[in-house]
């Protein structure tokens, strides 16, 4: 268990995932935190579009790697940019860096 800066305990969310995506699971991580600044970018110049298209890759990947979080707050993040919502997008990328930082990756037994 890690602490936050409040000194909150934080609960590490384990993932378990398939053999044969081992490989590819940290690029595929690695590309959601470069998403969350290239989410970050857009909403300040207010393009709901790319953030659009960016939550719905997720949306349509997340699941496909075993993390159906990413699916969720992937498809909250598209609802949000649909609506010009900018308070959900804020909310979807403070979910997403949360999770990313939580997460840790078990690979399944082959």
């Amino acid at each position: 268990m890690t602490q936050d800066n409040d000194g909150r305990a934080e609960e590490k969310i384990r993932v378990r995932v398939d053999p044969d995506l081992a490989d590819l699971i940290p690029g595929f991580l690695d590309n959601r935190r470069k998403d969350l600044a290239t989410i970050q970018e857009a909403l300040d110049r207010n393009d709901f579009e790319t953030v659009r298209v960016l939550g719905h890759s997720m949306k349509g990947a997340g699941g496909g790697y075993g993390f159906d979080a990413i699916t969720d707050i992937g498809a909250a993040l598209e609802e949000a940019a649909k609506d010009r919502q900018p308070d959900g997008i804020r909310r979807g990328l403070r979910d997403l860096a949360d999770y990313l930082d939580r997460v840790e990756v078990e690979v399944m037994d082959a």
